[in-house]
């Protein structure tokens, strides 16, 4: 959870696979590019430049392009992506526009409207595929009723997720609880069928009543034992928790632990499994920036329960803002999103962390360990966060889903021209994503890692 606020830059259509204009890099509402009046001399001479930049542009992508599809060319590009290779925009130069905001400014160099696959790395390609798609599936302009806590239940093939708990358009407030919803990926499939790949649909968003004690969810994963594993921000004196809920009416549900030896949580956040079966799980005080819960309590950490024996303890510590929380396939390393810059009443601070670190778990304690900065995002902030079966790392953004290799080198973005807060496979080769006022799915290469514990 985040709740930042941005503006949607615009800009003319294009069309895919085009090279970027490296003098114009961000334009937002309304914007156009500088210009600064020039002697005839050094206006021909800035044509000439111009001209040899783009030359220089065209060749790159066309090397890139060549790199990527071998014989077939172009053909095993998406027709929904645009390759923006990261030579043609190394230097915009001292007439170029940049950015100023990483909040209300998206890097969109090619003014393509969104949403698109925006490919910085070959590597990319691999993970979309020739054939990938991606569609919006659900919306409503008024209600930002797709914001965390995404699940894919396989047995009921549905996608749960929660409204905005405090921010913009959520519905919720001191006096007023979010909503857990869901949509079934039947219905999706259906409509996306029957209007072609890319096009735009909008299957029903079905609410779910759940009991009072959950107030104000902010993550979840699972299954977890058949049930929908949520983590709640709580909400005025109710506090936060960790409650298992069933999936099916009539949703009862256990909470697991809302206490750290006797105080609350400040406003708890998301949330992951590790294989070992230990639940990790982040704090921090989104709550109180958001004008739902009390000041805080306690630092910003991450913490382990051990649901053998509802122990918890500190497992990482010194954050500005702890988040989005993965692991690895086999357990031995996880990510934390860091949302710093981004602070609720308090408003947005660029210099603040926008930072997914890695860490070493330790074999024996499951400490956090050994951390190191993976990757710090060009726009907004990094909230949560998912791993593919290739290792690659996926976090919601400013504009979108921004995926990294193991590496931290980025690949490319899942372009949505908006925040996204959340995703989450539903399968292999099918990414739902949360876009506040909107639900994107894409159809893609990559395969999960499944979040099912115990695993299916």
């Amino acid at each position: 959870m985040t709740n930042e606020k941005q503006e949607v830059p615009r800009g003319a259509p294009s069309d895919s696979h085009t090279h970027i204009n490296p003098h114009v890099l961000a334009e937002g509402p309304g914007e156009k590019p500088s210009t600064t009046r020039a002697s005839p001399t050094m206006s021909a001479f800035s044509t000439l430049l111009a001209i040899v930049a783009a030359a220089c542009a065209a060749f790159v992508y066309a090397k890139s392009s060549s790199a990527v599809t071998g014989s077939s060319g172009a053909a095993d590009i998406p027709p929904q992506a645009v390759v923006v290779d990261p030579r043609t925009f190394a230097v915009i130069g001292a007439h170029g526009t940049f950015r100023s905001s990483s909040f209300s400014e998206f890097f969109n160099p090619t003014q393509t409207n969104p949403p698109f696959f925006q490919v910085f790395d070959p590597a990319f390609l691999t993970i979309l595929g020739p054939s990938a798609s991606i569609s919006e599936v659900a919306s409503n302009a008024d209600f930002a009723f797709a914001h965390e806590a995404p699940i894919y239940v396989p047995t009921l093939d549905q996608v749960f997720f929660a409204s905005n708990d405090g921010g913009p358009l959520g519905r919720s407030d001191l006096d007023h609880n979010n909503q857990v919803e869901g949509i079934s990926m039947a219905d999706v499939e259906a409509a996306v069928k029957e209007a072609g790949a890319g096009a735009s649909v909008n299957v029903t968003v079905t609410k779910f009543d759940l009991p009072e004690t959950i107030q104000m969810t902010n993550g979840g994963t699972g299954p977890y034992h058949s049930n929908l594993l949520l983590i709640n921000s709580g909400r005025g004196p109710l506090p936060p928790n960790i409650a298992l809920v069933n999936p099916s009416p009539p949703h009862n549900a256990t909470v697991l632990v809302d206490n750290y030896y006797g105080r609350q949580f400040n406003s708890l956040n998301d949330i992951k499994v590790h294989p070992s079966g230990n639940i990790f799980f982040t704090d921090v005080t989104y709550g109180f920036l958001n004008n739902f819960r009390p000041a805080p309590l306690m630092p910003n950490q991450v913490y382990r329960l051990d649901p053998r024996t509802l122990a918890v303890r500190v497992v990482a510590t010194d954050f500005d803002k702890p988040n989005g929380i993965a692991f690895t396939q086999d357990g031995k390393t996880a990510y934390i999103a860091d949302t710093g810059s981004t602070a609720g009443f308090m408003g947005n601070n660029q210099t603040a962390p926008a930072t997914i670190y890695a860490f070493d778990v330790d074999a024996r304690t499951q400490a956090f360990t050994n951390r190191r900065v993976f990757a710090y995002v060009d726009t907004g902030v990094p909230d949560g966060i998912q791993v593919d079966a290739g290792g690659n790392v996926y976090s919601g953004c400013g504009d979108g889903v921004h995926v990294w290799n193991d590496q931290g080198t980025l690949l490319g973005k899942f372009f949505i021209g908006t925040v996204s807060a959340n995703m989450v496979f539903a399968g292999d080769g099918r990414l739902v994503i949360l876009g506040e006022t909107k639900v994107f799915v894409a159809h893609i290469a990559a395969k999960e890692i499944s979040l099912s514990f115990p695993p299916e």
